[in-house]
């Protein structure tokens, strides 16, 4: 097997008990590296160490990734204008924080025969958070609701 040491330095093809023996004089691990190579490759390392460090740099990247929440706004087909107007101020508050909104419209009883007025309000708040918000999924109605999905704009630096 080909040996490496802790500091990258190749000590050449020695046996694996050779092998081994180096490692606990240096008073670390044998670790095998690839072992579809041939000869297999093995390092000399603080196994603990390494494995302390990848953990480490896997917590780091976790931490830069962005996590986006969705958030539901609900609506029935005959909201009363305030009621509408302060559900668009929250979906633009979501947006500012970078969080996608689901928008929902529920019907009720007889309000199924008139769908044409909860597609008009669904149009309304498309077109009153297009500043901030993008169209991800346009309305769908599925039994007694239609459901759409928005997404904050990508700003630009500048």
């Amino acid at each position: 097997m080909r040996l490496i040491s802790s500091t990258n330095e190749p000590l050449g093809i020695v046996s694996f008990e050779q092998a081994l023996t180096r490692a606990l004089e240096a008073g670390e691990d044998l670790v095998e590296v690839a072992q579809n190579a041939t000869p297999p490759v093995c390092r000399v390392m603080d196994f603990g160490k390494f494995h302390y460090e990848q953990a480490k740099r896997q917590r780091e990247a976790k931490k830069k990734q962005h996590q986006h929440k969705v958030k539901e706004i609900k609506f029935h087909p005959n909201i009363d204008p305030h009621d509408y107007q302060t559900k668009v101020t929250h979906a633009l508050e979501f947006f500012e924080k970078g969080h996608k909104v689901k928008a929902s419209m529920f019907f009720r009883g007889r309000e199924m025969s008139h769908v044409e007025l909860g597609r008009q309000v669904m149009d309304r708040f498309i077109k009153d958070t297009a500043e901030e918000g993008a169209v991800e999924s346009f309305p769908q109605q599925s039994g007694r609701m239609i459901v759409m999905l928005l997404a904050p704009k990508i700003k630009k630096p500048g």
